[in-house]
This record gives structure tokens, C-alpha cells and sequence, in this order.
């Protein structure tokens, strides 16, 4: 058994890749459902979310009519044109007032729409993510930032607009999946993982969101085990050793205290 490999997951690296180059972290992320029908035409952000705001791009971010925002636009490498927007919160009064970037959007594919959007807490770390991995105009994949590093990232697979995979991080490294595979809005199936490797995977068989059975990764747990065998191997070898070392300088001990002892009697 193996970790699944998913065509949409791939467009979401692929869109990684890009926005990578353009000076945005790889994961697109958040923790919402993609909107329904035409953007509204004010945007507004909460909770470090951002919503739709009608334009020629499609833009998230919220700065538009704000005296208290500054927009910079840039290109990003293979741009012909601005597909980077950095957006700014002026804060603090006189020669304390300051910029903060609180929104930052690309345009991976260069086709004039914005397709990933992060936000920012006021120390500039990143708190949400959102991005279009296959470009239909709808949010398929949302990350979650904790101290500047993904700990969850949620992917739709079917287009519904709500993630139907959860991949959660520990320490950089993935630490447990849930995905509904069948899309009928039940999780399925549970992969743990130990050091970033696949440990097992758990199968609901019957549908009542309870694992029926789990699958060990054979290829995983034999490599685990050969770690383990050779440790083994190493500490006795060690310990082999050390025990020699001993018994070495023991004798050599009691070498020397003889010949010192028959010099002195001379």
C-alpha cells in the first residue's frame, strides 16, 4: 500500500511551483468552501479570510476605497505584466506610522486572474491561504498557517466547493490524512504517517464513519524494522566494545603495577 496520488493534488503543487517562483509559499490554503455565483462587489476580511471583489482580476484582497491600505504591484519571474499584488496596512501615527502587509495575491498562470490569495496577522505571519489549482474561477484548496508553518491543508477533489481531503502537518511534516473518496461528505479513509513516511491506513467499509479495518505499508514497516535491527546491532557492537575497553585497561593496570613494584625492589 502507498499514498494516494491524486490528478488534482498534482495541480496543486504545480500551482505551488509557480506561485513558489513568484515569491508565495507552494500551498494554497484556508479553511472554507469555495463561493457560489458572482463575486459580491465590496470585499471584506475576516478572520483572515479573504472574500471575492469584483475587478478585471478577481481580486481577494481588501484595499480598494481604504485610505489606510497601500498596494504595490509587481511581476514575477517569465511575467510579462504585474501578477503579483502586495497589499499593505498603514498603521501608527507620525514618524511611528508604518506599513504591514496584511494580503498578498498571484496570478500563477498568467491569464490576468488572481488564483492565490494569503493573508497575514500584524507581525506579517502568514494565517491563511486560498488558490484555483485548475483555473475554473473557484477556490479548491485551502492551508492553515500556525506561526508561519502549515500545519492543514484541504483540497476539493470534486469541485463541490467543500475540501473533501485534510491534510494535517506536524513539525513541517505530514502527520495524519482524512479523505471522503467516494464524495458522499463521510471521511472514509485515515492514513497515519510517522517522520513524514505512510504508517497505516484506516478504511470505513460500512459507511458509519468508523475505521473497519487498517492496513499497514509493508514497504514502510520492513524498512522501520531493518532501522531498528540495525540500531540494535550498532548499541551491541557498542556495548561490545566499551566492554572490551575495559578489560583492556584493567590488565593494563595491573601490568604496570608490577613493573613499578619490581623497580622499586631494585
Amino acid at each position: 500500500m502507498s499514498a494516494v496520488s491524486r490528478p488534482s493534488w498534482d495541480r496543486t503543487l504545480a500551482v505551488v511551483a509557480v506561485a513558489a517562483g513568484a515569491g508565495v509559499l507552494g500551498f494554497a490554503c484556508g479553511g472554507g468552501g469555495a463561493q457560489e455565483g458572482p463575486p459580491p462587489q465590496v470585499a471584506t476580511q475576516r478572520e483572515g479570510r479573504p472574500r471575492g471583489l469584483a475587478g478585471e482580476d478577481s481580486s481577494r484582497c481588501d484595499f480598494k476605497g481604504r485610505s489606510d491600505r497601500e498596494v504595490q504591484e509587481t511581476s514575477g519571474p517569465g511575467a510579462v505584466s504585474q501578477n503579483i499584488r502586495r497589499v499593505y496596512a498603514l498603521v501608527g501615527e507620525g514618524e511611528e506610522r508604518r506599513r504591514v502587509i496584511i494580503c498578498r495575491e498571484v496570478d500563477t498562470n498568467l491569464d490576468g486572474a488572481k488564483d492565490v490569495v494569503r493573508t497575514y496577522n500584524e507581525r506579517g505571519e502568514p494565517l491563511k491561504e486560498t488558490a484555483d489549482t485548475d483555473y475554473d474561477g473557484r477556490i479548491d484548496t485551502w492551508v492553515t498557517f500556525a506561526r508561519g508553518k502549515i500545519v492543514k491543508v484541504e483540497v476539493d477533489h470534486s469541485g463541490s466547493g467543500k475540501p473533501d481531503e485534510t491534510r494535517v502537518y506536524m513539525s513541517g511534516k505530514l502527520s495524519r490524512v482524512q479523505r471522503d473518496s467516494n464524495h458522499d461528505g463521510k471521511i472514509d479513509t485515515w492514513e497515519i504517517y510517522d517522520d513524514g513516511k505512510l504508517q497505516r491506513e484506516g478504511v470505513d467499509l460500512d459507511g458509519d464513519g468508523r475505521v473497519d479495518r487498517w492496513d499497514r505499508d509493508e514497504i514502510t514497516l520492513r524498512e522501520l524494522n531493518d532501522k531498528e535491527r540495525r540500531d540494535d546491532e550498532a548499541a551491541e557492537k557498542k556495548a561490545a566494545a566499551e566492554e572490551k575497553q575495559k578489560q583492556d585497561q584493567a590488565l593494563d593496570g595491573g601490568v604496570t603495577d608490577a613493573r613499578v613494584s619490581a623497580r622499586r625492589r631494585e
